[in-house]
């Protein structure tokens, strides 16, 4: 590796050193990261609540769910990108680095392209199916096209920054957020209100202030990564990688389509949670609205930890540091215990205060929005708890045990404590079901973590991994964090690789017994 790349690149080793501080350092980005979005959105939520009504807070919290469907996908694709770019890592292979990026970006892309396209035309469709209320359709209708339009932009966004995380780097996505949000802050109540010289365009100007933001943070991200000569570039002859390797691609849908669906298991919970919410009025939508903005700080601490935790435990495993991967996880735990119970601690005492800004002092839903946040907000410790756990489980690409976990709480134990107990409890049963799903997640998740074989895994024998980092010395030079390892931990080989492997192996060996009955002849 060049000096000025060594001098540029913000990746950080994470198989060396403090395990408490490494996560630290690399969380705490990220925790930033996701309190600046989580911020805005919030501000957003102000401006719309506050100044277009409750219909149109209660619009985005249905768009904003639609959203996060779509949203899932990437985040299973982009989860497993991470995992296999912090796995090579871990090796020092950076030509695998490049060829996981080529492959995610030429391929996310126009697939969000044809999402984008869908969307727009179904979006009635959706709305329908999620029984918005009648007064909020028409504004949910213009948000959620807006949303679709920016799509493309939103997950090649979200791609790029957990890629860069997964080298290590959590800090140039945390500068680009803060971009975007000084951006969405100055623009959406610009557009909203029609200030100055720009338009007045209501709910339309919220979403398409943020979809500008996003697009501008893109460009600078990716001109920063280029000119800091980040190990996810390409250039110009490694174009060749946006042409999807299939074997890279194989395994991103192997192990990324179980976290996606993970996401979406648990946003098609959302969404027939909503459905039941919507039934009982708009004031209880727009307190649930509300609720919503609080629960996203709940979760960003166990977010931010179960990222830290993936990639800490990818590049470890990556490097053959099996030692590291329990304290890994147990920092994890401890972290999120200490820093999600303080804010729920906090958001109990100040909820009223805090629901205000968004609902306003005199609105008849605040009580509302008191209430669900006593009865719910308390099962985001063992929220908190289950995404640490799987986050260093699916490390190793253990992915399908953890979606079947996610399947039964969101289903079995969520709706069907929802369904089961509202003739008892009525609308408490709604909200006692967050928490009923989240004990259930870490329970099964804990049992996993024991019991479960997410630790095997596919070993290289000693000429493969000599290979390995042979070929990251031709490409890239020495470094003093990586050494010759062997034998390493990757995903398993596929079964196209392991024929073609065996293939080689014999006829080595033909070609060998030949030349020793030449010698005898």
């Amino acid at each position: 590796m060049s000096d000025t790349s060594i001098a540029t690149d913000k990746r950080r080793d994470l198989t060396e050193g403090s395990i408490a501080k490494t996560m630290l350092l690399f969380a705490l980005p990220t925790l930033g990261s996701s309190a600046l979005q989580s911020l805005n959105g919030s501000i957003n939520a102000v401006w719309v609540g506050r100044f277009l009504g409750e219909e149109a807070l209660a619009a985005t919290a249905n768009g904003n769910i639609l959203m996060f469907i779509l949203i899932s996908f990437v985040f299973g694709f982009g989860m497993a990108s991470t995992i296999l770019i912090g796995q090579a890592m871990g090796r020092c292979d950076e030509t695998m680095v490049k060829r996981t990026m080529g492959t995610a970006l030429g391929s996310i892309i126009p697939i969000s392209i044809v999402v984008s396209a869908v969307g727009w035309l179904f979006a009635p469709m959706l709305l329908d199916l999620l029984g918005t209320p009648a007064s909020a359709v028409d504004l949910a209708l213009t948000y959620l096209r807006m949303i679709f339009v920016a799509m493309p932009v939103t997950l090649t966004f979200t791609l790029i920054m957990m890629a860069l995380r997964g080298t290590g780097d959590s800090t140039t996505p945390l500068w680009f957020i803060i971009i975007s949000v000084i951006f969405d802050v100055i623009l959406t109540p610009t557009l909203i209100l029609g200030l100055g010289p720009f338009p007045e365009w209501g709910i339309f100007g919220a979403a398409f202030a943020t979809a500008t933001a996003n697009t501008l943070a893109l460009i600078g991200m990716v001109i920063t990564m280029y000119l800091r000569g980040s190990v996810l570039t390409l250039k110009m002859p490694e174009l060749r990688f946006l042409r999807a390797d299939r074997e890279i691609l194989k395994s991103m849908f192997s192990k990324g389509l179980p976290m996606g669906l993970q996401m979406i298991v648990i946003s098609s919970a959302a969404l027939t949670m909503l459905s039941l919410i919507n039934r009982e009025g708009v004031q209880t939508t727009a307190a649930y609205s509300a609720t919503q903005q609080l629960w996203t700080y709940v979760q960003m601490p166990a977010m931010a930890l179960s990222a830290a935790a993936s990639a800490m435990v990818a590049q470890n495993i990556g490097a053959n540091k099996w030692s590291r991967v329990s304290d890994i996880t147990r920092w994890g735990l401890i972290f999120n215990v200490i820093l999600t119970g303080a804010i729920i601690a906090v958001l109990t005492i100040f909820d009223g205060t805090i629901l205000g800004f968004f609902l306003g002092s005199d609105s008849e839903a605040l009580p509302i929005g008191e209430h669900i946040q006593l009865m719910a907000t308390w099962g985001f410790v063992f929220f908190g708890i289950a995404q640490v756990l799987f986050g260093t489980m699916r490390a190793n690409g253990y992915v399908i045990w953890p979606l079947i976990v996610m399947a039964i709480s969101m289903y079995p134990v969520r709706l069907g404590f929802a369904f089961g107990l509202y003739p008892l409890l009525g609308d408490d049963a709604l909200w006692l079901s967050f928490p009923a799903g989240m004990v259930a997640t870490a329970l099964m998740g804990a049992g996993l973590y024991v019991h479960g074989g997410w630790r095997k895994g596919k070993k290289l024998v000693a000429e493969e991994a000599a290979q390995g980092s042979e070929g990251y010395r031709v490409h890239g030079g020495t470094s003093a964090s990586c050494r010759d390892i062997a034998p390493t931990t990757v995903w398993k080989l596929l079964p196209l690789r392991r024929i073609t492997r065996l293939h080689r192996r014999l006829r080595r060996r033909l070609y060998r017994h030949r030349m020793i009955r030449s010698n005898k002849g």
